[in-house]
Formats: structure tokens, C-alpha cells, sequence
């Protein structure tokens, strides 16, 4: 099973980004739908909110006034955070949930819409971004969605920009608003990720074979998710080599990992084991070679 976290600013067009990998097989899982499920009447959830907020965040019929609680919170850092606490580790264990449940061969698509602004990035094997610049987000919100601008301005300001996003991102789907009438060419984009980055992502961690090195050279964005994925992965730093080719060469002291369970954790991030005390990446577009070393032996990665 390979997860993919799918995330992209409101407005950017991620929902239409994940019915078209539904379409092409993948298994759903959407935060959205989640973070309803969770604050649902007579949830648990909801009831926390209540206590934080006030009985002033519930319709007359006791369900979760969402247009009353968005005014209270985006606008309000503080409050924001409030609301994240009581809302993110209930929808984060309901996604584990699922995710746990789907077949073992799934791409599983979490859409996340603040993937980026949680820090959960790194915990996903491979991070898909929907891209849309601010100014067009800003105007499907208020035109195609009819929200008050100031609201929407709000809404854009809570989230990450979108060069947050982009830094987070393995792949890049761009979808500007077109104005000369030519085929939308995101679907295409889509189908071509499912097929050549996806689905063989899949098939090589579930079979334990490694990533084909793939064309090009990596850069320092590449290298920067590399070293925050194993970090997380092993609970320890790494030394990561300078990018001058693929593969990315890294470096973690065996004595300082902190899983029990390094092949596991590795595993859940994209990698499977290359010979004793080595693993590789199983993402044919990113080859990562990685050696844990006893600390006598530290010297640079190989």
C-alpha cells in the first residue's frame, strides 16, 4: 500500500484532483469529509468545541454552525489553534483508521487541505500539491463559490503560501485558470501520475525492489524532503550529501535512531531495505540510497 498526502491551497482545485484519481482506482480518504464526521451532533469532538467556543457555534437544531465558528476563528490565530487541537488528532486518527483498512495493494489519496500547515508532510511517502496562484484562488472563491472577498481573504492568510506548498511538494500539478478555450490539460496530468509515478511507487515498495533512477539531477528541495522524511522516519538527524546526482546519498548513526521498528518505519515512508544496515527509496522519481552507521564509522555520506 503506498499513502499519498494530497494537499493545495482552498480554491486550487484539489477535489477535482482527487475524483480523477478515484476514478483511475485510487481509495479516498478526505479530510474534509472527516472533519465533519468528527464534530458531527453528539460526537465527542463537537462537544469540545462547544466548550471552547460556546453554545453561539450550534444552529438552533444542535448541529456545528460552521459560517459562525469560521468567523470566530479565521481571523484569530489563537483561536485557529485552539480549534486545530480538538479537531486535527481526532481526523489524523480516522485516517489512520481507514488507511489501515484499504487493500494492500491501494494508492491511498488523503486529501488534507492544511497537509502543509500541520507539518504532516513528511510523515507521507509522496506529497502531491494542487497549484493555483493566490489571485486565482481568490477569485473562485468569490465568483464561482460566492463567498464575501474579506471572508475569502481571511480563509487565503490562514493557510500556507503557496511557496510553502510548492517546497513541500514531490510533484507540482499546476491548474491556472485558462482563457484560450484549449482542452484542460489537468486531467492528462493526473492519469500520467497515476500511471508512471503512482502505481509503480506502489508495486516496488509492496515487492521491496527499489525506485529506478530517473532522469535529471535532484535539487535542494529534493534534498530538504528527503532529510525531513528520514528524520521523522527515525527519529534521529541525518547527514544528507551535497545534490550532485541521482541517487541522494544519506547518512543516519544507527546508535541514535529511535524506532524499534526501523524497517517499518521506513516502510510507512517510502523505503525498502538494499543489504545490511542499507535501505533505497522505492519513488521512481526521487532514488534516495540511505546507511545506518555505527558512530565510529561517520564520516560523510558515501
Amino acid at each position: 500500500m503506498l499513502r499519498v498526502g494530497l494537499t493545495g491551497g482552498i480554491g486550487a482545485g484539489k477535489s477535482t484532483v482527487s475524483a480523477l484519481l478515484a476514478d483511475l482506482g485510487a481509495v479516498l480518504v478526505d479530510a474534509d469529509v472527516l472533519a465533519r464526521e468528527v464534530v458531527a451532533r453528539g460526537t465527542d469532538g463537537l462537544a469540545a468545541v462547544v466548550a471552547e467556543f460556546g453554545p453561539q457555534v450550534l444552529t438552533a437544531a444542535g448541529d456545528l454552525d460552521r459560517p459562525a465558528l469560521g468567523r470566530i476563528v479565521f481571523g484569530d490565530a489563537r483561536r485557529r489553534a485552539a480549534l486545530n487541537a480538538i479537531v486535527h488528532p481526532r481526523v489524523a486518527q480516522r485516517r489512520a483508521e481507514l488507511a489501515a483498512a484499504a487493500p494492500a495493494d491501494a494508492v491511498v489519496v488523503e486529501d488534507v487541505p492544511l497537509l502543509v500547515e500541520t507539518g504532516a508532510a513528511p510523515g507521507y511517502p509522496l506529497v502531491v500539491v494542487v497549484d493555483a496562484g493566490a489571485h486565482e484562488r481568490l477569485r473562485r472563491l468569490v465568483e464561482d463559490r460566492g463567498m464575501d472577498p474579506d471572508d475569502a481573504r481571511a480563509r487565503l492568510a490562514a493557510q500556507a503560501t503557496d511557496e510553502q506548498r510548492a517546497a513541500a511538494a514531490d510533484v507540482l500539478l499546476p491548474n491556472p485558470r485558462r482563457t484560450d478555450g484549449a482542452a484542460d490539460p489537468l486531467p492528462g496530468l493526473v492519469e500520467r501520475l497515476w500511471h508512471e509515478r503512482l502505481v509503480p511507487f506502489e508495486a516496488g515498495l509492496r515487492a521491496g525492489r527499489p525506485g529506478p533512477v530517473p532522469a535529471g539531477v535532484p535539487g535542494a528541495a529534493d534534498a530538504d524532503r528527503v532529510r525531513a522524511r528520514v528524520e521523522r522516519a527515525l527519529g534521529a538527524p541525518v547527514q544528507l550529501a551535497a545534490p550532485t546526482g541521482w541517487p541522494l546519498r544519506v547518512q543516519a548513526v544507527a546508535d541514535e535512531v529511535s524506532a524499534g521498528d526501523v524497517t517499518g518505519a521506513l516502510h510507512a515512508v517510502g523505503y525498502v531495505p538494499a543489504g545490511q544496515d542499507a535501505f533505497a527509496g522505492a519513488d521512481p522519481g526521487c532514488a534516495v540510497r540511505l546507511d545506518l552507521v555505527r558512530a565510529a564509522r561517520v564520516g560523510g555520506p558515501a
